[in-house]
């Protein structure tokens, strides 16, 4: 694995060898904008894994994206490669501690770096933690609250204006302007913490990655996200969120995901979108 080459990939050009603040939100913002978060493997007859060999194979060489346990574990290593002092957590999404994040120390401040939560709940840059304070980005507005057992991720979102209206009533747009993401302790994990749980999202007849297809991606004003069949562009207001959503038939999928996701698939990808709590 060549650290030169995943920094090619998200195109960072700046000094790889310093582990300031800066360069963090550098290479987190240039991760969420350039490798989609992406379930697509499950649906197209593979397997997700651990393995972070076959995940900087998957996701630097072979234009595909990944699921948290496959981005954040591979910046997991980008942190340590350029010399960042962090510990993987894991996040509780739904109640299931499934989902892997790293806390990064700089100059004695720490920060939550999440680059693969995806869709609006997407943060650009890392958050600093510290609880109660409002930290604003491009999605919305983030804040990390401690409630004396656990640390909870909120977001404050604006409301959206659904450009089609026949999606006015579509299950994938939340309407919610206030939501959690998720909740996680400081008990450090290594990455085999994740396996059971990586496994059984993979088999379950009731995991949200088997009900549903997911491709997601930031791009400088907004999102793109293709779930099952639906086509969604966000586009990011000062006081809302424009929302432009179609369905694509099976026949422009693959061109679609090479066109606006950089995603090439090898195997024969079958779309799902399933009932599911799941939304943009």
């Amino acid at each position: 694995m060549d650290l030169k080459e995943y920094l090619n990939k998200i195109g960072f050009t700046g000094q790889y060898d310093k582990a300031d603040l800066d360069n963090l939100f550098t290479i987190h913002k240039l991760h969420v904008m350039n490798i989609p978060f992406e379930n697509l493997s499950i649906h197209s007859g593979e397997k997700n894994t651990l393995d972070l060999q076959i995940i900087y194979d998957k996701i630097v060489k072979s234009n595909r994206g990944g699921w948290c346990c496959e981005n954040n574990h591979l910046f997991s290593w980008v942190l340590k490669e350029m010399g960042y002092k962090f510990t993987t957590l894991g996040s509780k999404v739904f109640t299931l501690d499934s989902h892997l994040i790293n806390l990064v120390e700089i100059d004695g401040k720490q920060y939550i770096a999440d680059v693969s939560f995806g869709v609006s709940g997407q943060i650009w840059h890392p958050l600093e933690l510290i609880s109660g304070k409002d930290q604003p980005q491009p999605p919305g507005v983030f804040r990390l609250i401690n409630n004396g057992m656990q640390w909870v991720l909120e977001k404050t979102s604006r409301k959206k204006l659904i450009q089609d209206k026949a999606f006015d009533n579509s299950s994938l747009i939340d309407k919610r302007l206030t939501k959690t993401l998720y909740s996680f302790t400081l008990t450090p994990r290594d990455v085999d913490h994740f396996q059971k749980m990586s496994d059984c999202l993979q088999i379950s007849a009731d995991s949200l990655f088997m009900l549903k297809s997911i491709c997601s991606l930031q791009t400088a004003t907004g999102f793109r996200a293709l779930i099952g069949w639906t086509y969604s562009e966000v586009t990011f207001k000062e006081d809302s969120d424009l929302v432009d959503m179609k369905e694509i038939p099976d026949c422009e999928i693959e061109a679609l995901l090479k066109d606006k996701f950089n995603v090439v698939l090898v195997n024969k990808f079958t779309p799902k979108n399933n009932n599911a709590n799941y939304c943009i």
